[in-house]
């Protein structure tokens, strides 16, 4: 890992270079207070955009926040409050063991478009900003955004990692709630249930202190899709996909801006 001296340059620059620019840095992620519940217990979780891990600047909004249960049952949130830079939910869990999903659900966000001119790259979210008729337009999309987590009451179970086959997932191979120090996390990168192969994944550790600034590294998948993470330190980390994809009929944007994110804690041996 090396330092981050400013995320947002980190991520714009990955932008930049996957999809000839892109207009903002902020990602979104979910954080559990707690990694290791209990059957009948309550979980709380915060959800936001950041540019700094996990310190919310923007709240995530109004979305179908969800828990699969480890019968593979999935139920809603049922207290959500939205503030101007965070969201806050909680549910309490129903009495059974093992592993749960937790899910902000889709939440669309704002529509970009990057055009050249002159040599130079501009952005804009504004729909009634003209582009100049003689510039080159180089993206037009929406963001989609997705952030989970896995917790686990007493061992980890398996039903809550099946995949949904819808949009973008990292399907686990290693489980999430089994990662420690000196192993290895293996998971697949899906898209609407099929591999993506050659993908980047950006991965952030969060000393979880006010004053340090996030870690970054990357790993790429295979051609089948998958993806191995050593893990080196103890922390809790959170995994980020981007992919571009277009945009059913009737959607604000010929395309979507897929964005993903995983958090997931590694333990000392």
């Amino acid at each position: 890992m090396r330092p981050a001296t400013s995320l947002r340059a980190l991520l714009l620059a990955a932008w930049l270079a996957a999809a000839a620019g892109v207009a903002h840095a902020h990602t979104p992620f979910l954080l559990p207070n707690n990694f290791d519940v209990q059957p009948k217990g309550s979980i709380g979780v915060d959800a936001g955009f950041t540019e700094k891990f996990f310190v919310s600047d923007v709240a995530f909004g109004s979305t179908a926040f969800t828990i699969v249960t480890p019968q593979g049952e999935r139920i809603p949130f049922g207290d959500i409050h939205q503030f101007k830079q965070r969201t806050v939910a909680e549910q309490k869990l129903p009495d059974e063991k093992g592993t749960y999903r937790l899910s902000t659900g889709p939440r669309l966000g704002a529509v970009f478009r990057t055009w050249e001119r002159n040599g130079k790259t501009e952005s804009a979210r504004d729909p009634e900003q003209v582009m100049p008729p003689d510039a080159k337009l180089l993206a037009h999309y929406q963001s989609l955004s997705i952030s989970e987590a896995y917790v686990t009451a007493d061992k980890p179970s398996a039903k809550a990692l099946a995949p949904t086959g819808k949009g973008l997932e990292i399907v686990a191979v290693t489980h999430p709630s089994d990662l420690f120090v000196g192993e290895k996390f293996e998971f697949v990168v899906q898209f609407d249930g099929k591999p993506l192969a050659d993908q980047k994944v950006s991965i952030y550790r969060s000393p979880m202190d006010l004053a340090s600034q996030s870690t970054v590294e990357s790993v790429s998948t295979d051609s089948q899709g998958k993806a191995v993470l050593p893990l080196a330190k103890p922390g809790i980390f959170l995994a980020l996909i981007r992919h571009r994809a277009p945009a059913p009929a009737g959607a604000a944007a010929p395309s979507y801006g897929h964005n993903y994110t995983l958090t997931f804690r590694v333990l000392d041996q």
